[in-house]
Formats: C-alpha cells, sequence, structure tokens
C-alpha cells in the first residue's frame, strides 16, 4: 500500500510539472517554428515577449480580473479571443483549440496559436507584456549568444 502512494505522488509530480525553457533553447525552437520573421515580427521580439508573459514555463496560468478570462502557458494565450477553455463566457476560440493545448511541452501548437494572433489587426500588440517591456527597445540581448 505504501509502495502505491508513493508511486501515486509520484506520477502526480510528474504530470504537475511544466517545462520551462532556456533562453537559448527557446529562442532556437522558435526559429525551427519559422517565427524568426513571421509577419516582420524578429525572434527578439517572440524570446522578450514569453519571457515577460511567462518566464518561458509551458504550464503557466494568469486568472483576469473579475473571472472572464484566462491566460495560457508559454505565451498566455488568451481563453476569451482564442482558445476553449470550457469556462470563459462568450469565448470566440479563434485558434481552434482547447485551452489546455497550450500547456503541453510541445510548444506546437502554441506556437500556431501565436502565429494566429498575430495575423489579427492588432498583430503583437495584442500582449500588454509586449507593449511594455518590448516596443521600442534594443532587444539584442534576448537572443544574445544563442547562435540563432
Amino acid at each position: 500500500m505504501k509502495a502505491l502512494l508513493s508511486l501515486g505522488l509520484f506520477l502526480l509530480s510528474v504530470t504537475v510539472q511544466a517545462k520551462v525553457y532556456e533562453r537559448c533553447e527557446f529562442a532556437r525552437t522558435l526559429k525551427s517554428h519559422g517565427m524568426d520573421g513571421y509577419l516582420g515580427i524578429s525572434l527578439a521580439n517572440w524570446v522578450c515577449l514569453a519571457q515577460h508573459e511567462s518566464n518561458f514555463n509551458t504550464r503557466a496560468t494568469n486568472y483576469n480580473p473579475g473571472g472572464q478570462s484566462t491566460d495560457y502557458g508559454i505565451f498566455q494565450i488568451n481563453s476569451r479571443y482564442w482558445c476553449n477553455d470550457g469556462k470563459t463566457p462568450r469565448a470566440v476560440n479563434a485558434c481552434g483549440i482547447s485551452c489546455s493545448a497550450l500547456l503541453q511541452d510541445d510548444i506546437t501548437q502554441a506556437i500556431q496559436c501565436a502565429k494566429r494572433v498575430v495575423r489579427d489587426p492588432q498583430g503583437i500588440k495584442a500582449w500588454v507584456a509586449w507593449r511594455s517591456h518590448c516596443q521600442n527597445r534594443d532587444l539584442t540581448q534576448y537572443i544574445r549568444n544563442c547562435g540563432v
């Protein structure tokens, strides 16, 4: 019985752990998915955005004031407009995915949804953290020494 309890606790801890990317690992992953220059957005902008939104944490979630929506994953994509979490009123789900897909260690779906977000008229300005921390700034530090 004690062994089963230990196994259960181990499995629980494995399922809730997130992948937290290192800065350069994240930059290389984005580059391999065609994000460098996507719609004119530099790789440094994407890395800056993710650092300030989630600190490169794939399982990051942020419940917005009033409980009207939640931001999910490494890009903190909002449930009101972009994904379906089954609890956000009047959700649009423009990416056509479950919000839980944005919390996976494999960030392929999160990248595809982020690409969809920036195709919207607001573009990368949809992210408050990008406007606050990245816009009109020298972002070379975000990809420095990454070989990208």
